[in-house]
C-alpha cells in the first residue's frame, strides 16, 4: 500500500502539477494503471484564449488618438491580453483534469520557445502546442514551424531567396529536432534555402511566398533535391539523431537529469519505430518500474511555474485578483509566455539563488496572509519587452493577491492523515518534529509549515 502510494504521488507531479485536493481521500487505492489513464484523459480540446477585444476591434475608438497615444493605447492592449493567456493557461494546468495534456503543454511550450508581442500570435502558437502535446511530433513540429509566433521570433518572415537568413533553419536543427553535432553550417545554409519564402500575412496565416523562394537544388543531410521548407521537416525527422535528441530532453524532464544512456537509445528506438507518437512515449515511460526506482523520486526542483501550480491544486482558493500572480513568476523567474530566449528556461539548480529560495520558501506564508511580499521585481526589459509598467510592487494592489483559503475543507481532508506523507515527495531527510514544533498543532499551520520547508522544493 505504502509503495503504491509513494508511486502515485510521484507519478502525480511527473505527469501532472501535484496533488489535487480532490485526489486525496482515494489516492492510496489507485493502481498505476488506473492513474495513467485519469492522467491522459483526453476530452474535447478547449482553446485558451483571452477576454479583453484585440488592436483591430478597438481601431475605432483609436482612430482619434494622437500617434503617441495610440501606440501606447496598443501596447496596453497586447500587455493585457499576453496576461490572460498567461493566467488562462496556469488556470489550465491547475484545473483541468487533463494533467498529462497540460504538463507536456508545459514541456513544449519550453522546448519551442518563442517570445513575440503580439497576443494574438502567442495564442496561436500555444494552442497548437497544447493541442499536439500528446499527438504526433511530426504534426506538432510542421504546425510550430509554420505558426506566425515562430516565424516571427526568428526572423524567417526576412528570409528570401538571394538573402537568406539562416537564423530559423539553424534553431530548428539545434533546439527542435537534432542537436548540436548532427549537421554541419552547410546544412544549414541548404536548409535556410529551402525556407526561403515561408511567412505569413497580417491575419496571422501561414503562407508560402513562392516569388521568394529558392528554387534552386539543394543538398541537405546528404540528400540533393529542389527541397521546399517541408522536404527539409521530412528529412529532420527521418535521422534518428532527431528520435534520440527529443527523447533525451523528455527523459531529462520528466525522469532525471542525470541520464541513463541504455534507457534511452531504447526509447529513442521506440518513438522512432511509431513514428514519433508522443503518447505511445510517455506511456511506455511511465509504466515503466525504473521511473519509480527510488533515484528519480524527489530529486526535481520545482520550477517556479510547477511550484505554485501545485500549492494552488492542493489548497482551495479564491484568488481576487489573479493578475497579481505574473508578479510572482516575474519574482521566481519564469513567466509563462516569456521565456529568457530561444533555448527556453534552464532547470535543476539555475532556479534557485539566494533571493528566489527565500522568496519560494515564503510564497505559502505570503499567500495565507501570515506575511507580506517585501520583494519588488526588477524592471526587466526583457520581460516587459519595450513596455515599461509604472506598476511596482510597492502598490498595495501587488502586496497581496487576496487569496482566500478554505481551510475548514482542509481540516477535514487531512482529519486522520499525516499531511507530510501528501506534500512531501521524499519524506527522509524531513525533520516532522520541529515542523510540528513550529505548528501550534493546527493543520493549517502544519500545512504552511511544511510548504516552506527545502523538501517541499523538490518532486
Amino acid at each position: 500500500m505504502a509503495d503504491s502510494f509513494l508511486k502515485n504521488k510521484h507519478l502525480l507531479w511527473r505527469a501532472g502539477f501535484g496533488i489535487g485536493i480532490n485526489q486525496i481521500d482515494d489516492l492510496k487505492n489507485k493502481t498505476i494503471k488506473t492513474l495513467i489513464n485519469e492522467l491522459f484523459k483526453e476530452d474535447h480540446f478547449i482553446e485558451v484564449t483571452y477576454d479583453t477585444p484585440d488592436v483591430a476591434a478597438v481601431t475605432d475608438e483609436m482612430s482619434s488618438m494622437a500617434p503617441a497615444e495610440k501606440k501606447k493605447e496598443m501596447q496596453r492592449i497586447n500587455k493585457e491580453q499576453n496576461n490572460e493567456l498567461n493566467l488562462n493557461f496556469l488556470d489550465k494546468m491547475v484545473n483541468s483534469q487533463q494533467q498529462m495534456r497540460e504538463k507536456m503543454a508545459f514541456f513544449w511550450h519550453g522546448h519551442f520557445a518563442s517570445r513575440v508581442i503580439n497576443p494574438k500570435f502567442n495564442r496561436q502558437l500555444l494552442n497548437i502546442i497544447r493541442k499536439n502535446a500528446l499527438g504526433n511530433f511530426r504534426d506538432l513540429l510542421f504546425e510550430v514551424s509554420q505558426s506566425p509566433a515562430m516565424l516571427n521570433f526568428l526572423n524567417n518572415q526576412q528570409n528570401k531567396k538571394d538573402h537568406p537568413n539562416e537564423n530559423f533553419a539553424r534553431e530548428v536543427m539545434e533546439l527542435f529536432t537534432m542537436g548540436r553535432g548532427n549537421y554541419t553550417e552547410k546544412d544549414i545554409r541548404e536548409g535556410a534555402r529551402a525556407f526561403t519564402g515561408w511567412g505569413y500575412d497580417k491575419e496571422g496565416n501561414f503562407k508560402e511566398r513562392k516569388n521568394l523562394h529558392d528554387e534552386g537544388t539543394k543538398t541537405f543531410l546528404g540528400k540533393t533535391g529542389n527541397f521546399s521548407g517541408a522536404d527539409v521537416l521530412d528529412i529532420i525527422l527521418e535521422q534518428k539523431a532527431t528520435s534520440r535528441f527529443i527523447t533525451a530532453k523528455i527523459y531529462k524532464f520528466f525522469v532525471n537529469e542525470n541520464t541513463d544512456q541504455a534507457i534511452i537509445n531504447k526509447l529513442s528506438d521506440s518513438f522512432y519505430n511509431s513514428g514519433y507518437d508522443i503518447r505511445k512515449l510517455m506511456t511506455e515511460i511511465f509504466s515503466s518500474s525504473w521511473f519509480y526506482d527510488q533515484k528519480n523520486i524527489g530529486n526535481r526542483i520545482k520550477s517556479p511555474i510547477e511550484l505554485m501550480a501545485g500549492i494552488m491544486r492542493i489548497l482551495p482558493m479564491h484568488i481576487q485578483n489573479p493578475e497579481n500572480l505574473i508578479v510572482y513568476q516575474k519574482l521566481l523567474g519564469q513567466m509563462l509566455l516569456y521565456p529568457p530566449n530561444v533555448s527556453g528556461w534552464p532547470n535543476g539548480r539555475s532556479w534557485i539563488d539566494s533571493s528566489t529560495l527565500m522568496l519560494r520558501l515564503q510564497v505559502p506564508q505570503i499567500w495565507s496572509g501570515l506575511r507580506p511580499l517585501e520583494y519588488s521585481p526588477r524592471q526587466d526589459d526583457d520581460i516587459d519587452m519595450g513596455m515599461k509598467s509604472r506598476e511596482t510592487a510597492l502598490n498595495k494592489s501587488f502586496k497581496n493577491p487576496n487569496i482566500t483559503i478554505d481551510w475548514n475543507r482542509i481540516e477535514k481532508i487531512f482529519e486522520n492523515k499525516n499531511s507530510e506523507d501528501y506534500l512531501i515527495q521524499n519524506t527522509q531527510t524531513l525533520d516532522i518534529n520541529s515542523v510540528k514544533s513550529f505548528s501550534d498543532k493546527s493543520t493549517k499551520m502544519t500545512i504552511i509549515n511544511l510548504m516552506s520547508t527545502p523538501e517541499y522544493q523538490l518532486m
